[in-house]
């Protein structure tokens, strides 16, 4: 009898698969590495660390917090060793940086296990990509019963991406993530594309999600920041963020809004809206990270999809 161990993105689909009741032992990975600085030796003291220290700056989260929730999780998880491994992740950035990085642990410490993958994306009930938490029963063990078995290539591939998206710089992600057609990560291109468009603007200083933040602003009238904050998750299609980031983004963003009740643009706000300024100075920070590169030695060409290296 083969034994099974289901590795999920997240708690929601966690309370899925327990309501599904599929056989064998869940452990939730509970990280937001498409945030913050990450380096390569994924669940190494070193790469712990690392991982505190931007929970801890960017989102106030105390050391026991941080145990409870992530640091336990993952040690149950070491303690794991079943013959087959099944990876449930989500089409969107969020998700597809937590499953290159949990493969790259798994190539490293499950040498030669059976390893398949679950992906939640298109579905014939919708008209754009959805979640594991809009899907029915069947539509999830359908999924479930066809998951689809990674070579010894595939793994080699999403460890490769992982190593590029922990790297100093970017511009290997711009061509190397799209050259792989036969890949069974069919969502990853999209993702890696999105994660791209974070680096700032050449045209304001902002980059792709800041500036849907001050769009969604000028185009609708908002009580209050959690209407804003609802307008964008229901909007976003490829990052997958949840509230807790945009609230986060949106205090980064403070100077550009004059009220949060109702939610209100400055005058750099309209005028960034407009591109008739450029904001990079005032928001740029040397500690600020996307994966292994710092935000601001990069920024985005909207005319031709490319970055471009600043020298200091």
């Amino acid at each position: 009898m083969s034994s099974f161990l289901h590795i999920t993105n997240g708690d929601v689909t966690t309370e899925i698969l327990n309501n599904l009741n599929i056989e064998g032992e869940i452990i939730t990975w509970r990280e937001m590495l498409c945030e913050g600085k990450t380096t390569t030796d994924v669940g190494s003291e070193d790469f712990w660390k690392t991982r505190y220290d931007f929970f801890s700056n960017a989102y106030q989260v105390t050391k026991k917090t941080f145990i409870d929730f992530t640091l336990k999780e993952y040690r149950k998880l070491c303690k794991q060793n079943q013959d087959e491994i099944i990876l449930w992740f989500d089409y969107d950035l969020f998700c597809q940086v937590n499953m290159l990085a949990v493969v790259s642990w798994l190539k490293k410490f499950r040498k030669g296990r059976k390893i398949t993958i679950v992906q939640a994306g298109n579905s014939e009930n919708y008209d754009k990509l959805v979640g594991f938490g809009h899907l029915s029963k069947e539509e999830l063990l359908h999924l479930y019963n066809n998951r689809i078995q990674l070579t010894q290539d595939d793994i080699e591939y999403a460890d490769y991406i992982w190593q590029l998206y922990c790297s100093d710089s970017p511009l290997r992600l711009e061509t190397v993530h799209k050259f792989n057609p036969s890949s069974p990560f069919i969502y990853l291109s999209d993702a890696i594309s999105a994660h791209l468009k974070r680096f700032p603007s050449v045209e304001n200083g902002l980059n792709q999600i800041e500036n849907t933040i001050i769009k969604a602003v000028n185009q609708s009238e908002l009580k209050t920041e959690n209407d804003l904050i609802r307008k964008l998750l229901t909007e976003q299609e490829t990052y997958g963020f949840g509230d807790i980031q945009y609230k986060n983004k949106i205090k980064e963003l403070k100077s550009l809004f004059t009220s949060l009740s109702p939610v209100k643009l400055s005058e750099d706000g309209i005028s960034l809206l407009n591109n008739q300024i450029n904001y990079y100075r005032e928001l740029r920070s040397d500690f600020s990270y996307l994966g292994g590169a710092k935000k601001y030695s990069y920024l985005y060409l909207n005319a031709n999809d490319k970055l471009l290296k600043l020298t200091s």
